[in-house]
């Protein structure tokens, strides 16, 4: 079973696999990324991929050819990478602190940002702006 999660923030695709990468699956995936409009940047998070076959193969590396960088965090992950030679993104974390699927979200409209942090920069900013009226 292949479970596939997509988002797109600012002109970046982000596509998370999770299990299986295998024949039909992988086939499906490529037909549906071949019929959408792909934006400038592709991210592939292949972190919790668990086995990829040869069709799977296959079309990582059509998505390599197409300009897709890939995150690996897993053994498992990085030996694809490896073997296929994959570009690896060079601050995975970064990548994956956006995702809208990561546990670290604190709101749905901004998954990116600290809602506490937020309001203290703005208090902070307020005080800043009111002791220079004076």
């Amino acid at each position: 079973m292949l479970r596939i999660e997509v988002a797109i923030e600012r002109d970046v695709m982000t596509i998370r696999m999770e299990g299986r990468f295998v024949a039909q699956f992988a086939e499906d995936a490529r037909a549906l990324l071949g019929r959408s409009e792909i934006p400038f940047g592709l991210v592939v998070d292949l972190s919790e991929v668990s086995f990829v076959d040869s069709t799977g193969e296959d079309v990582l590396v059509w998505l390599r050819r197409i300009g897709a960088t890939f995150v690996a965090q897993s053994a498992y992950s990085l030996d694809v990478c490896k073997r296929l030679r994959l570009p690896v993104a060079a601050e995975p974390a970064c990548i994956r602190s956006t995702a809208p699927w990561d546990s670290r979200n604190s709101s749905a409209g901004f998954p990116h940002r600290n809602p506490q942090s937020l309001r203290s920069t703005t208090a902070k900013d307020h005080r800043l702006s009111r002791s220079r009226l004076r």
